[in-house]
């Protein structure tokens, strides 16, 4: 974890940068979040000091948003499509390997900190249901097979 100073500086650096911007909360919210791995509440508090925003504005577009974490996350984020079309092809049973498997529960870590889980309503792969995103890299036509050997290459 980052020192507090070293922190408060990235953050402040963040909200300068957004400071002018309309439609700011979104992005800096993001930018924060990528800093940190989640959204931590001494931050939302400067930003409510130094953007004049009340805090239940910001915690209100923070806690509407599904990509926002509130608390620290594990080492990689797996986002595991829930959405009609990966449903049919066999997404609950991914669920279900996820949580036996890896001890995973959506919201939830895993025990030595490597995997959060997030299930998405959607991230735009229908055409390869069942889909995931780990971080940021997509994958699709998952079987349990096919995650486990996935997950392999992110320790």
């Amino acid at each position: 974890m980052k020192q507090q100073s070293e922190k408060n500086t990235i953050i402040e650096s963040l909200i300068k940068k957004y400071k002018d911007e309309k439609g700011n909360v979104i992005p800096l919210l993001q930018d924060i979040q990528d800093a940190f791995g989640y959204i931590p509440e001494d931050a939302v508090d400067l930003i409510s000091k130094r953007l004049e925003i009340p805090e239940s504005k910001l915690y209100g577009v923070a806690t509407f948003y599904a990509m926002y974490r509130h608390r620290p996350g594990g080492r990689h984020l797996i986002q595991l499509c829930t959405n009609v079309s990966c449903m049919i092809m066999g997404a609950e049973m991914l669920v279900n390997f996820l949580k036996n498997r890896y001890g995973l529960e959506e919201g939830g870590t895993t025990p030595d900190g490597r995997f959060s889980l997030m299930i998405m309503e959607c991230i735009g792969g229908c055409d390869t249901a069942p889909s995931m995103l780990v971080n940021n890299d997509f994958y699709g036509n998952l079987t349990k097979e096919k995650i486990e050997e996935i997950l392999e290459k992110y320790k």
